[in-house]
Parts: C-alpha cells; sequence; structure tokens
C-alpha cells in the first residue's frame, strides 16, 4: 500500500511546563500528516472538494505513546494505508526520533460526498483504490518529499 513520510521540528508551543510535548499534538501531527498523504498522492483535499465533491472527515483515532518527545526535537512521521473498505480509509501513523519509536496509531476517514442538500458516504472509487494501493512513490531526486508543518 502507499505510504508517506515527512519531518515536524517540535516547537515550544507543542510543550507543556515541563518541556515535553503535550499529547493532543500527536493528533494534530496524524491529521497534518493525513493531509500530507493524500496531497503525496495526487487527492489533496481541497481538490478533491472541488473536483468531486468529496471530504474526508475523520470518523476514528487512537495513539499510543511510547517515548517522550521535548522541545527542538526532529520527529518524522510515516503514514501508510493499512485498510481500505468500500466507504473509508484507515491510515496508519508512526511517529519517530530517529530511529526510536516515540508513538503510533491511526486515524480512520470516511470517503464522503458533500452536496448543498446531504452529506453522504459513498464508494471510494475504482480510480482512488489504485492510487491508494499503489508503491511507494519518490520524487525526482529518488527521495521521499520532505515537508515542515
Amino acid at each position: 500500500m502507499r505510504s508517506n513520510e515527512f519531518q515536524v521540528i517540535v516547537n515550544w508551543g507543542d510543550t507543556d511546563k515541563a518541556g515535553i510535548v503535550y499529547y493532543p499534538n500527536y493528533f494534530k501531527w496524524f491529521d497534518i500528516a493525513g493531509h500530507q498523504f493524500f496531497r503525496s498522492c495526487g487527492l489533496s483535499p481541497n481538490t478533491l472538494e472541488e473536483e468531486r465533491q468529496i471530504i474526508l472527515p475523520m470518523l476514528d483515532a487512537r495513539c499510543s505513546f511510547e517515548k517522550t518527545l521535548l522541545y527542538d526535537d526532529i520527529i518524522t512521521i510515516k503514514t501508510q494505508v493499512e485498510e481500505i473498505k468500500t466507504k473509508t480509509i484507515k491510515l496508519r501513523h508512526e511517529v519517530y526520533r530517529g530511529e526510536t519509536r516515540t508513538g503510533h496509531g491511526y486515524e480512520i476517514r470516511g470517503w464522503v460526498k458533500q452536496t448543498p442538500t446531504e452529506i453522504k458516504a459513498v464508494p471510494i472509487p475504482d480510480d482512488v483504490l489504485a492510487i491508494l494501493k499503489e508503491g511507494l512513490h519518490t520524487n525526482e531526486s529518488g527521495k521521499r518529499p520532505l515537508f515542515n508543518a
């Protein structure tokens, strides 16, 4: 299945009084990672909404915290499609400081059609399924895309 990764520097505002990352930031990073993932495979949420009237609401999210992160740590968030159902996509996220995994979790997003009169889950089309099931793509230099959030 397709995957993506990018790096983020832990900012002062991401930490608590003790200088340790405040746990809700993992969910913020998962959300950013999900959007970066969809952009990386040509399925930008803005484009989906404009061209297909599709939105990708969060239906479920979970995170397990394993190691402490601190101010100025550089982290890598790795995202991979874990499961695709008829109307949902499950993305697995892993957060690393160097080689050490500091946390992991998932988010489940719906494939939802939004019209002026209703919002309802619809089947993910075959062209999108093909994109999501493709192997890892790299940029022209042969490296994975790097984004800062």
